[in-house]
């Protein structure tokens, strides 16, 4: 449940602890005190620093992701720009996406989709934040990452408008699906995904998705 924190109130180690649990203290960013910062905050953060931050409640997040997660990021854009591309159903984004999905709140999907009809009269090229909420947000889950910061996004996503998110758990082996905030479904490396009513078509079998890559190092 998202915890109300009063605007321009510097946040406590203790206030930090209770939005999102035991997250790693170098995710935190301190360009801003927490509880302070500024969508103005996390554009500078990318153009300057060229890190990649989260807004939420006035504090900057970073978004991590190691080797292995970009790795299985890119599968999954290409498998899913496919799709989408070859149907003119609008864009798929990368990791580095930021998204407005709210005042004061910025998310940064690991893997998006956005429907043309979410697109229409809307600008994104020239925009470093565009006030848009996919249709479909991806997120790889890595050690970094806490079961109360993943809950924090389900009820930003949903509460913006997203339709459909998936959680990638690598260490598991499952993919978390949410039609709804509620509507839970985890399916196995033995299952196959589907895109439901956001990618009707849509399917994508999970057998060896999370094997590492190790046929990069077959003659």
């Amino acid at each position: 449940m998202s915890i109300s924190i009063p605007d321009s109130k510097v946040l406590t180690v203790a206030d930090l602890l209770d939005l999102f649990g035991p997250i790693p203290a170098h995710r935190i960013g301190s360009s801003a005190p927490p509880g302070t910062a500024t969508e103005d905050d996390v554009v500078e953060a990318a153009e300057r620093q060229k890190r990649r931050y989260e807004l939420v409640q006035g504090v900057l997040v970073e978004k991590t992701m190691g080797l292995y997660e970009s790795y299985l990021a890119g599968l999954l854009i290409e498998v899913l720009n496919g799709f989408v591309r070859k149907r003119r159903l609008g864009i798929v984004t990368a990791p580095d996406g930021m998204l407005k999905l709210a005042p004061g709140l910025i998310r940064i999907p690991d893997v998006s989709y956005i429907s043309r009809s979410r697109l229409a009269g809307r600008r994104v090229k020239g925009v470093a934040v565009p006030e848009l909420a996919p249709d479909l947000a991806i997120e790889i889950l890595s050690e970094g990452n806490t079961e109360r910061e993943m809950n924090q996004k389900l009820d930003d996503y949903f509460g913006a408008g997203v339709r459909l998110v998936w959680y990638f758990d690598p260490d598991a082996g499952t993919v978390s699906v949410y039609s709804s905030r509620q509507a839970l479904n985890v399916l196995r490396e033995d299952d196959t995904l589907n895109g439901g009513e956001v990618l009707p078509g849509f399917t994508f079998p999970l057998a060896g998705f999370f094997d590492e890559p190790d046929w990069l190092n077959s003659p």
